[in-house]
């Protein structure tokens, strides 16, 4: 039996899985080191909820060695169980019973005595902003939600995070405020696994990232890493009239044209020197006006590295 090594919060070697003939995961590598964000990208279907399963000992894998926490998923999934906490895609939250009230439920099932317990519901309230605690969650934002779904997770002091899609349905401001309880999270030293379908959930958060397609990680890395493996950028200029553009597509063959508008692909290698290139290419009487500079992004290699349509 091999063993995780001290700086690993969650590691698989050749994990597989199948489902009669489908092949889910193929032979999937990972190593999550303690104390970090890692997010797991890859299209609808492409194996991220069984990965999640398996590792979080919901089903068993039909081969490969997984271990979460140091304890081995398939030979010690109780050990496991007690490391780690679950945060599913849809809030796991009792709608008959107030939010203070799904807390000391958690804090109980935690076997917290009673006093320690009060002192973590309290504790709760205030970091998640629960304001309405008196309330039942049907009373609640989505956002608001999210936050109970989270801290009940947390009543249980869980050093390793499962998080399949935290944010999915929120507005803007509630996604930022879950972003600033999991950078609070990892700053106390959890490990987050994240599964997510916002890609800059995943820029902004992870401190590594892979993609899963087909049944395998096809890349993985740190953001900047990712963004690399996809060549260049393009530049937009946008003219004043017709003349302008005229004028420029002559000095610039390459770019391809709207009515208004030149695009020009940016190399990947040089791409600050090629921009400059290009601005001293354009004679002044040329009018730009609009330059917008588009580089690589989680976008663009999510769609460069996965083959399946999202459905």
């Amino acid at each position: 039996m091999s063993t995780t090594p001290a700086d690993s919060a969650i590691r698989a070697v050749g994990l597989r899985k199948s489902y009669d003939a489908k092949v889910v995961l193929d032979g999937v590598d990972l190593d999550v080191p303690a104390g970090t964000v890692f997010a797991l990208l890859g299209p609808n279907g492409s194996g991220k909820t069984t990965m999640i399963r398996i590792l979080t000992t919901l089903i068993a894998a039909d081969g490969g060695d997984v271990q979460v926490g140091g304890h081995d998923v398939s030979r010690a999934p109780a050990a496991v169980r007690q490391a780690i906490g679950v945060t599913g895609q849809f809030a796991a939250i009792d709608n008959l019973l107030t939010g203070e009230e799904n807390l000391r439920l958690m804090a109980d099932l935690h076997h917290l005595d009673r006093a320690a317990g009060r002192r973590r519901v309290a504790e709760f309230l205030t970091q998640f902003d629960l304001d309405a605690a008196d309330q039942t969650p049907a009373t609640y934002s989505g956002g608001m939600r999210r936050r109970l779904d989270l801290a009940m997770t947390l009543m249980g002091d869980p050093r390793i995070i499962f998080l399949d899609e935290p944010t999915t349905g929120l507005d803007p401001r509630s996604r930022h405020t879950m972003w600033q309880i999991i950078r609070g999270l990892v700053d106390d030293g959890v490990t987050i696994f994240l599964t997510t379908q916002y890609l800059e959930e995943a820029d902004q958060l992870a401190d590594r990232i892979a993609v899963l397609d087909g049944g395998l990680i096809v890349a993985e890395g740190t953001s900047a890493e990712l963004k690399r493996l996809v060549p260049g950028g393009h530049i937009l200029l946008t003219f004043a009239g017709s003349a302008d553009l005229r004028a420029a597509a002559r000095v610039l063959p390459d770019a391809s044209a709207d009515d208004t508008s030149l695009t020009l692909r940016v190399p990947g290698e040089g791409g600050i020197r090629s921009v400059r290139s290009l601005l001293h290419s354009l004679d002044e009487s040329i009018d730009v006006t609009d330059l917008t500079i588009h580089t690589p992004d989680l976008d663009d290699v999510f769609f460069a590295l996965t083959t399946r349509k999202a459905g």
